[in-house]
């Protein structure tokens, strides 16, 4: 009996590229978008800090655009990578159905929280945050 033929090509690889680790977000870069968002409405959650504003209408992009930042008092570089995989995580689970097309949301990492607090309650405090942002102001006569 002779064994069975093995080929020695190995796996073969899929046509089909990775997926888009935000698919359908896209992300801030330049610090004139994070600028713009740092002056327009926040909401503080126990996990992280919420801004978030609407794109004025000469602004070509159409989608949702998210940014992550962590300053150096959240930890060192491991830390600040953790939080911000963390935001990127929770921002993937929940702006693509509760984030609002034509706007643009920075989360921003907060000492000990972002990384220390359960999956969970980061994902409740982003949908609060969103509910907040998008509910109507009231005006000040």
């Amino acid at each position: 009996m002779t064994p069975p033929e093995v080929s020695v090509e190995g796996p073969k690889a899929s046509p089909t590229p990775a997926p888009a680790a935000l698919p359908c977000l896209d992300v801030l870069k330049k610090r004139a978008e994070f600028l713009s968002a740092a002056r327009a409405r926040r909401q503080g959650t126990a996990g992280f800090l919420l801004q978030a504003r609407r794109r004025n209408a000469d602004e070509t992009h159409i989608g949702i655009r998210v940014g992550f930042t962590c300053s150096k008092k959240v930890g060192n570089a491991v830390t600040r990578n953790r939080a911000k995989r963390r935001l990127r995580a929770i921002a993937a689970a929940i702006l693509p159905q509760q984030g609002q097309p034509g706007w643009d949301y920075v989360l921003v990492g907060r000492p000990g929280a972002t990384v220390e607090r359960p999956y969970d309650a980061l994902l409740s405090d982003l949908e609060r945050a969103l509910t907040s942002i998008h509910a109507p102001r009231e005006r000040k006569p």
